[in-house]
């Protein structure tokens, strides 16, 4: 069958599923399928009888809504690939803006020291690292599956991984932390119809969901940053569209913080929030 023909059919099909990005799903399965890199799929002519099974399956897949990266096994984020799948929360674009954010501070500090709470690929952690040399990272998770997927995603790259509780992480570093960076669960439990099916049905409930308002994790943040952070170290923090007023008056009213701030995403959505321990 023509190449041409067969992502034209899987376009469709996904389009039909509902799928937020069906051309580019389509292309990328099939590169998948082939081996082969996006630029070179004009260069494909023909498909055989088993990638074309093959592609048909995953598109199957794909139109029963199982995330991309579930099909393909990896995920890009920044300059960084990781390891992803059942048992672990795929990283979305947007969290590289709230990465990019803890490299920047970080890299003004010398030898700093970052911790990344709910870590869950290790997405994060793993970013910073690799942009940072000289920075010394720490990541922590609670669930046991989504840490397995970290421990492969951070292996070798110098991270300090553990497995913990946001609550009650990093005794060790109290008051020496110079960047506290996390990407909590943030979605209230009364807005589960409204989750994309990827997330609402294959990422751990762990990672997406957080009390009756979306901030119970949140509020748990705030008083473990406290505690890590030296005196003028910064926390940031993903959340929510609907949150980007709640989540930084949360840090505001404490008193504790200054430079509370809230940052959008590429779309002008509210979509992280960035705080200072007051001196």
């Amino acid at each position: 069958m023509r190449a041409s023909a067969a992502r034209r059919g899987a376009a469709s099909a996904l389009r039909d599923a509902g799928v937020a990005s069906p051309e580019r799903d389509a292309d990328l399965l099939l590169a998948h399928v082939l081996g082969v890199g996006l630029g070179r799929l004009p260069l494909v002519d023909d498909l055989d009888d088993a990638q074309r099974t093959a592609y048909d399956a995953l598109v199957a897949r794909r139109a029963a809504r199982e995330p991309l990266q579930h099909l393909t096994g990896t995920a890009a984020f920044r300059h960084v690939e990781l390891a992803v799948g059942p048992g672990v929360f795929v990283p979305r674009p947007e969290t590289e803006l709230l990465a990019g954010w803890a490299i920047e501070q970080a890299a003004l500090v010398p030898s700093p020291v970052v911790v990344d709470l709910c870590t869950g690929s290790g997405a994060i952690a793993k970013a910073v690292a690799d942009e940072v040399p000289g920075a010394q990272v720490h990541a922590v998770e609670l669930d046991e599956g989504a840490l397995a997927w970290a421990e492969r995603n951070l292996a070798g790259s110098g991270v300090d991984l553990r497995h913990g509780d946001l609550a009650t992480a990093c005794d060790d570093l109290r008051g020496s932390v110079d960047v506290v960076v996390c990407n909590p669960p943030y979605i209230p439990l009364e807005a589960w119809e409204s989750v994309a099916a990827e997330a609402r049905d294959h990422d751990p409930h762990l990672a997406l969901f957080s009390g009756q308002d979306g901030l119970d994790a949140m509020r748990v943040l705030e008083r473990r940053a406290a505690l890590l952070l030296r005196p003028g170290g910064a926390v940031g923090a993903e959340h929510a569209d609907v949150q980007g007023e709640s989540a930084p008056a949360l840090f505001a009213a404490t008193g504790r913080w200054t430079d509370v701030v809230d940052h959008r995403d590429l779309a002008g959505r509210a979509r992280y929030v960035t705080a200072r321990l007051a001196r």
